[in-house]
């Protein structure tokens, strides 16, 4: 059976954070959708690579379940971390859009467009998608197998305590993706995707600042 994650108007339960919340039944189409994604999942592993607004409406969730707010420059470093960490701690990509190398660090464009208005306060909405069933835009909806989701909860929780100022130095580490990006042979190129293999050849001799235990 296919596990529900709805995000629409109602939580989930997180048995790993103690929350409980209400849930919602979905429409047929809903669940035809997502029980064909289910079994493409069981047939081609048990991994798969997300849509950036999906993991940044997770991060908005879990740190307004903790009252920390989160602004759109935040927003981008927490859910670029991450995937560096998925990369390297799960061997696999997370988002399956690159990262682009801003003045700020490193950038998911629609993502950035998507909480733009916000400018540097806090994120109160969540990003959505056309639906092309409705015809209607939608918060885009998220679901992790057990593995992924704690992983994400102790990564986003140890960056979202952090100042957005300091999420960008990290994400400036000199010689790291986003610098080797921005300033590829000295001449300053905004706009630059950040390849996966720099982010692995980098972080995987880097500290991992957080427990997966």
């Amino acid at each position: 059976m296919c596990q529900w994650r709805w995000r629409s108007a109602s939580r989930w339960s997180t048995a790993a954070r103690g929350h409980s919340y209400k849930s919602k039944p979905p429409s047929l189409a809903r669940y035809c959708i997502h029980s064909f994604a289910h079994l493409e999942r069981k047939q081609n592993g048990p991994r798969m690579v997300y849509d950036g607004r999906a993991i940044a409406n997770f991060v908005l969730d879990v740190c307004e379940d903790v009252g920390r707010p989160i602004s759109n420059l935040a927003l981008q470093k927490i859910v670029y971390f991450c995937h560096v960490w998925s990369l390297i701690e799960l061997k696999t990509p997370l988002v399956k859009h690159s990262f682009e190398a801003w003045e700020f660090g490193p950038v998911l464009p629609y993502l950035y467009r998507e909480f733009k208005s916000f400018d540097n306060s806090s994120i109160t909405s969540r990003a959505k998608s056309f639906d092309p069933l409705s015809g209607s835009s939608r918060i885009v909806d998220y679901e992790f197998d057990s593995t992924t989701q704690e992983f994400l909860e102790k990564v986003v929780s140890f960056y979202s305590q952090l100042r957005a100022s300091d999420l960008v130095k990290l994400s400036h580490a000199k010689g790291g993706p986003w610098d080797e990006t921005w300033n590829h042979a000295g001449v300053v190129n905004p706009g630059m995707k950040i390849k996966e293999d720099s982010i692995v050849s980098f972080y995987s001799h880097a500290f991992v600042p957080f427990s997966l235990q």
